[in-house]
Parts: C-alpha cells; sequence; structure tokens
C-alpha cells in the first residue's frame, strides 16, 4: 500500500473513532446520572425498606415453631388447708406438613410480586430522570446557539454604531441591532432558568444531593426497527406485564394455601396433676377442626385471583397501545427530524454574518433572514429532544 492511501485510511478511521467518542461519552455520563439516582433516591429507598419488612412479615406467617402455650389451675377443697390439687398444662400446636409447604411457596411468589413492583417504580423514575437529563442536553444545545447568536448580536453593535457615528446607518438599523440582543438576552436568561430547574429536579430524584451533567450530546440510540419486529420482545420485558403475572402467580397459590384449610390443626403437650400429696403426668394430644375460621376464604381467594387476571389483560391492552401510539409518534418525530438540514442552516448564519459584515445585505434584510434559520434551528432541536423521549419511554424496560 502506497504512504499516501495509508495515511489517508489512518485519517479517515481517526474520523470515525472520533465522531463515536461524543456520543459513548455522553450515554456514560446519563448511564452514570441514573445510577447515582437509582441508589439515592429517598422514594426507593423507603420502598426497599418497607419491602424488606414485608419479606419479614411473609416469613413469619409460616413459622413452625408456634408459640407455646403454659396454664396453671390451683383447686381449693373445703376441709383443706391451702391447696388442695393444681394442674400444669405446658403445650404447642403445629400444622400438618402440606401447609407449610404451601405457605412457603405463596411466600415465594410474594416475594416476587414485592420485587417485580419495586422493579415497576424503579423504572418510571429512571424513565423520569432520563428526561431531564435529555431535556439538559436540549437546553445546553440551545446554549451554545444562544451565545453564537450573543456574539454576532455583540459584534453587529459595533460595526453599526460606527456607522451611524459615521452617517451610514440609520437609528433604525441601529434600535433592531440593540433590540436583537436584548430578545437573545432574554432567552439566555430564560435558557439559564430552565436549566436550574431541571438540575433542581434531579437533584431531588437523587435524594436531594446535587448531581451535575455536563454533556451536550444525546446518547446513541437504538436503530428504528418495524413495529411488529420488537412489539413481541418489549412486551415480554415490559415489568407491568411482569408485575401484573407476578401478582397472577402469588394469588393463584394462595387459593391453594387457602383449600387446605380445612385440615385441622394439631397440638401436644404435657400435663401434670397433683392432688395432696399425690401426683400424676402424662402427655396432651389434641386436634382443632377449623369448620368456621375458614370459612369464604377460598372464595375470597378465587376472587383476588379473577382481579389479578381482569388486571394482567389490561395492563397488556394497555402496554400495546401505548406502544403502537409511541412508535408511530417516533417515527414521525424521526421523520421530521430528516427533513431538517442542519448544516445547511449552520451554513446559511455564517454566510449571512459574513454578508452583513461585509455589507451585501442590509440590516434590515439580515435580521429578517437569519430570524428565520434560527427559529428552524430551535425548532429542530425540540424534534431531536422529543425524539430521544420517545425513544426512551420505547425501550424504558431496559433503563
Amino acid at each position: 500500500m502506497k504512504p499516501i492511501m495509508k495515511s489517508t485510511y489512518i485519517k479517515i478511521f481517526l474520523a470515525s473513532v472520533l465522531a463515536v467518542i461524543p456520543a459513548m461519552a455522553s450515554a456514560q455520563e446519563v448511564d452514570d446520572v441514573l445510577a447515582e439516582i437509582s441508589r439515592n433516591n429517598l422514594q426507593l429507598k423507603a420502598l426497599r425498606i418497607n419491602n424488606e419488612a414485608a419479606l419479614l412479615d411473609i416469613r413469619a406467617q409460616n413459622n413452625i415453631q408456634q408459640d407455646i402455650s403454659f396454664s396453671y389451675s390451683p383447686f381449693f377443697q373445703k376441709g383443706v388447708e391451702g391447696i388442695a390439687s393444681s394442674e400444669m398444662v405446658v403445650s404447642m400446636g403445629f400444622d400438618f406438613p402440606t401447609q407449610y409447604f404451601a405457605r412457603h411457596k405463596s411466600g415465594d411468589f410474594q416475594e416476587k410480586a414485592l420485587a417485580m413492583q419495586y422493579s415497576l417504580q424503579r423504572r418510571d423514575l429512571m424513565v423520569e430522570a432520563r428526561n431531564l437529563c435529555l431535556d439538559l442536553v436540549r437546553l445546553k444545545r440551545e446554549r451554545i446557539l444562544l451565545e453564537k447568536r450573543l456574539a454576532n448580536a455583540d459584534e453587529l453593535i459595533v460595526l453599526v454604531e460606527k456607522k451611524f457615528n459615521e452617517g451610514g446607518a440609520g437609528i433604525i438599523e441601529l434600535n433592531m441591532v440593540k433590540m436583537e440582543r436584548m430578545n437573545v438576552k432574554t432567552l439566555v436568561a430564560q435558557n439559564d432558568a430552565a436549566v436550574k430547574t431541571a438540575e433542581l429536579g434531579l437533584r431531588t430524584l437523587n435524594g436531594n444531593i446535587p448531581v451535575s451533567l455536563s454533556t451536550a450530546e444525546y446518547p446513541q440510540e437504538e436503530a428504528i426497527m418495524d413495529f411488529e419486529s420488537f412489539c413481541s420482545e418489549l412486551m415480554a420485558s415490559d415489568k407491568s406485564i411482569l408485575a401484573a403475572q407476578a401478582s397472577i402467580d402469588a394469588a393463584e397459590q394462595e387459593i391453594k394455601v387457602n383449600q387446605q384449610n380445612w385440615i385441622p390443626k394439631f397440638e401436644v403437650g404435657y400435663r401434670r396433676n397433683t392432688a395432696l400429696c399425690d401426683a400424676s403426668n402424662g402427655f396432651l394430644v389434641g386436634a382443632s377442626i377449623p369448620i368456621f375460621s375458614s370459612r369464604n376464604k377460598t372464595k375470597a381467594a378465587k376472587s383476588r385471583y379473577e382481579a389479578a387476571l381482569a388486571e394482567m389483560e389490561n395492563a397488556r391492552a394497555m402496554v400495546e397501545s401505548e406502544l403502537r401510539s409511541k412508535y408511530n409518534e417516533m417515527m414521525q418525530a424521526y421523520g421530521s427530524m430528516a427533513a431538517y438540514d442542519v448544516p445547511l442552516m449552520e451554513e446559511t448564519i455564517d454566510a449571512l454574518d459574513k454578508a452583513v459584515v461585509a455589507g451585501q445585505i442590509s440590516i434590515i434584510n439580515y435580521f429578517t433572514e437569519a430570524d428565520k434559520v434560527y427559529t428552524s434551528l430551535l425548532s429542530f432541536y425540540g424534534v431531536e429532544n422529543q425524539y430521544h423521549k420517545l425513544m426512551t419511554e420505547v425501550f424504558k424496560n431496559r433503563l
């Protein structure tokens, strides 16, 4: 290979690598912010603690070693001084072994349901946090454009004031330049306020701990696919559907637990009876038949199971409908983005700046044309931001 050709290939390779680095860096920075919020968010912390307490309650309901019962009864008899006789009973109850197994399995399903509920709430918080990060990226991109626009306005003021003093420009042109600068400064102030609001939102989500996002680049997004090709995949991993399925499994196992409530509960123990100088010892064996305590419990469990099935169908319908809606919006945003020629607009701004400084166009014509381009660029930033937010919604279960 010739040295010139080798050098050319090296330059092309380096250019491609450098083009990917900002997207990789911004994606890493956004991911770092989300990871920090996941650790520090107070709502998630409270939910984790509540889940730990709920898990302890679930395990306590299936304790094999039940409380020991103790009773002592003294008896008095006429003509006998003090206690004539007494009875002491120490006993402990237990359930049939199959009931422990059924409740243990039910506890496992309840733990899974709690974990899925936590995962669902975490996902929704991560979507909120990522959208705030995306808003910050848009605001920083807008700020770069506004700073360039403000620098152009400052340069024009110097130029027009000089022409005005020399009689080459009128008061209307001078005032237009001053008003342009005033308007841009107002937009910069609004941008600053919006940035502070978004950063405050991130800080609140991060447990009131400051968090910063310096990048002005959007994370690299997955390529758009045909709806049918990824809808089934996204629905299979959707946390709303998985949480609903976990509730169904827990409700179904609860039915099996309650169906065993007719099994008698057993009791064993030790009994000691005393009468004056005599004493007798023995064992206590008994059973309690749950005739009334288990009434309607199985029916209630079946009703909860039916409700869980209905919630599952509703969750599936809502997720699929939302996916189709977000996909259509995403495709529209993608088409709108493709319609904007950003390099052309940036070149037009530069050309207009040079033309007005060189006196090739009037101040009035400059502002008329430049305002159209700046408005189009800001509109593009808005569509770009909408597209990335829609991508976040579509792939939110991967957060």
